[in-house]
């Protein structure tokens, strides 16, 4: 099994915007195309953003791969996704503004002899 982690800080007055693309756009294409989303939180940090984090599992790294190609290849998901960025001024604008930091991780178990 391959696991990632897809992490995120979000401005708050962003979160709702962000957890309901997340919702009707990027978990019914990954799911369409294999993803298997173990679970989705959040947690306020002191500040005034939030820590958004997905963890997902896969058989394999390669099915990973061939999937997140399948997504990036549904151009009406991809249209769907550049639309949603315009409606808040543009990626480079979302970006700088209320999607303060992203990273996409490989995770691995501490588990010995996990099944």
């Amino acid at each position: 099994m391959f696991y990632r982690r897809k992490f995120y800080i979000v401005k708050n007055e962003f979160v709702e915007n962000f957890n309901t693309h997340f919702n009707k756009t990027n978990l019914p294409t990954q799911l369409k195309y294999g993803s298997r989303l173990l679970g989705r939180w959040m947690n306020k940090n002191d500040n005034d953003t939030v820590e958004i984090f997905a963890i997902w599992e896969y058989d394999s790294y390669e099915d990973y791969l061939e999937i997140e190609d399948k997504v990036r290849s549904d151009m009406s998901h991809v249209e769907r996704v550049k639309d949603w960025y315009e409606k808040d001024g543009g990626k480079e604008k979302v970006l700088k503004e209320y999607i303060l930091q992203v990273k996409n991780e490989a995770i691995e178990t501490t588990i010995e002899n996990q099944v």
